[in-house]
């Protein structure tokens, strides 16, 4: 099937008059010899949605880079418009008409919409000044003729990440882009507001715009796209209408194998309680609360998932249980220890912890791989250590590194490579491994899937239904309310830092969790 596919794709002959871009054998290596794409070739039909899906470490997002300009291939070629280009600058790409809207959403908080929108291409009046009227006259059209619901004087700071999505896209048409490129854009999105940018894509879609979509979430892939290229080990595995095809034979075209959707959570009945908050509060620097007389408790053997819109508090409760800021009032306590004024490392006795930033707070990129990997272990577990814990012993910290690689099919050229060296799949595979191999009773996970393809997350879900199995005690931060679904006992919603719901999942819907992200306790029926 894959290679009758790749003749398809392959073939360039005049006939295919509706092909937009081109990418005929490209081939990039990163040194020393990292092969990340090996002769593909795929071409981009005018007026498309078409997925771009694949593992970690599969080539997609180095695909990408080398068509937007921010990578140059070693071998091939790219025809865009029936123009052979090669963009030496994302700069360029925006100029010919190709955009890219990356997953680390980047705009000026302070800034409205429209001031946003135009930033470095703003229209200027004859002296010289910019032209306001001008401007959000241009900015307001745009979003009129998309049906974008954005309001032109809402401060970033002030609206929704969904809103802040729409924001970034507007910023590519206002440039007249007619190719968007969106690398997982629904990572951080509530079910509704997914629904709505789906419309709004599909209305640049229907105008003649060009969407080559990025997402690891397959249902979405299939619901929205009309072509799907899948990229295997950076080769081509094939390009397939979205139309027909089951999540099942998309995820075994991208690893080779069957993949599991539905819910291995078997029904247990949680021990003790292991972790409990009571009364927690917490005020930022502006007097703002940040969080409100929180109450929540996870048992033995039990797994909590918590939803709720990105910044509706979910952040200061990660920092004020791992210690990295203090309630104003309120207890923590781990395994019947209170915790609430322990300092990080004391807590690293009692808590697991995956962070959802593994650049900033999981890790360190330009540290090896083998030091981010022992990173906690090297002070609680004697055998990485010897005499009496003043020196490193090299020989076991490579050991365990091979064994978390193993575990966790982390894929790298070498353990002594720096980590940022690795895709980011990777480098959240091995913060993952590394905090799951820990020996504490409570686990925190923020967004522990978050960049990892379907075998990965299956393999990680398994993993954490093993630890709940042996009674371990999980919280789990996520914005994909499917995984919640899949592996959670109760469901916690945070809205504007307070717990507005705290419900079995059993008892509860996709859509009624849904509405209390986005309405607190007035989503209630």
């Amino acid at each position: 099937m894959s290679g009758s596919n790749r003749s398809n794709v392959t073939d360039s002959s005049p006939s295919l008059a509706h092909d937009l871009i081109q990418m005929h054998n490209i081939v990039k290596v990163y040194p020393p010899n990292v092969l990340a794409l090996d002769d593909v070739t795929v071409s981009f039909d005018d007026g498309e949605i078409h997925a771009l899906v694949g593992e970690n470490g599969a080539g997609k997002s180095t695909l990408m880079k080398v068509l937007y300009g921010l990578i140059h291939q070693n071998s091939g070629g790219i025809v865009f418009q029936d123009r052979i280009v090669r963009f030496r600058s994302p700069g360029e790409a925006i100029a010919a008409g190709i955009g890219m809207v990356h997953q680390e959403i980047v705009l000026v908080n302070e800034y409205t919409v429209w001031e946003n929108i135009v930033l470095g291409a703003e229209p200027v009046n004859w002296l010289g000044h910019i032209d306001q009227k001008r401007a959000r006259q241009r900015v307001q059209a745009i979003i009129d003729q998309f049906h974008f619901d954005l309001d032109l004087d809402d401060r970033v700071d002030d609206i929704s990440v969904a809103a802040r999505q729409k924001v970034e896209i507007l910023k590519l048409l206002y440039r007249k882009v007619s190719v968007l490129i969106l690398d997982e854009p629904t990572a951080v999105l509530t079910p509704q507001e997914i629904s709505q940018l789906f419309v709004e894509l599909r209305t640049l879609r229907d105008k003649g715009h060009t969407i080559i979509f990025i997402s690891h979430r397959l249902e979405e892939v299939l619901a929205l796209s009309d072509r799907v290229t899948v990229l295997r080990k950076g080769r081509l595995a094939a390009t397939l209408p979205a139309a027909g095809m089951t999540r099942g034979e998309l995820a075994e075209l991208m690893v080779g194998r069957e993949v599991l959707f539905t819910s291995r959570r078997m029904p247990q009945e949680p021990g003790e309680v292991v972790f409990a908050i009571k009364g927690l509060c917490y005020e930022d620097g502006h007097g703002r609360m940040r969080l409100k007389e929180i109450n929540l408790q996870v048992c033995a053997g039990e797994l909590v998932g918590v939803a709720g819109v990105e910044g509706n508090g979910q952040l200061e409760l990660v920092n004020a249980i791992t210690g990295l800021l203090q309630p104003a009032r309120g207890t923590i306590c781990v395994a019947g220890e209170d915790v609430t004024s322990a300092s990080v490392l004391e807590r690293r006795h009692y808590i697991a912890y995956v962070p959802q930033d593994r650049g900033r707070m999981g890790g360190s990129l330009s540290a090896s791989v083998i030091e981010n990997s022992i990173m906690t272990h090297h002070r609680l577990n004697a055998q990485l250590v010897r005499w009496h814990g003043l020196l490193l012993d090299n020989s076991a910290a490579r050991r365990f590194t091979d064994r978390l690689a193993e575990v966790f099919a982390v894929r790298m050229p070498s353990r002594s490579l720096p980590l940022r060296s690795l895709s980011g799949g990777n480098q959240q595979k091995v913060i993952l491994g590394r905090e799951l191999l820990l020996d504490s009773p409570f686990v925190l996970l923020d967004q522990p899937t978050r960049g990892l393809d379907v075998g990965s997350i299956e393999y990680v879900h398994d993993q954490m239904l093993a630890m709940r199995s042996v009674g371990r005690a999980l919280l789990m931060i996520s914005a994909n309310l499917e995984e919640i679904f899949m592996l959670a006992d109760r469901i916690v919603v945070l809205y504007r830092g307070e717990i507005v719901a705290d419900v079995a999942v059993e008892r509860t819907s996709i859509e009624e969790i849904g509405r209390y992200m986005l309405m607190g306790k007035a989503g209630d029926p």
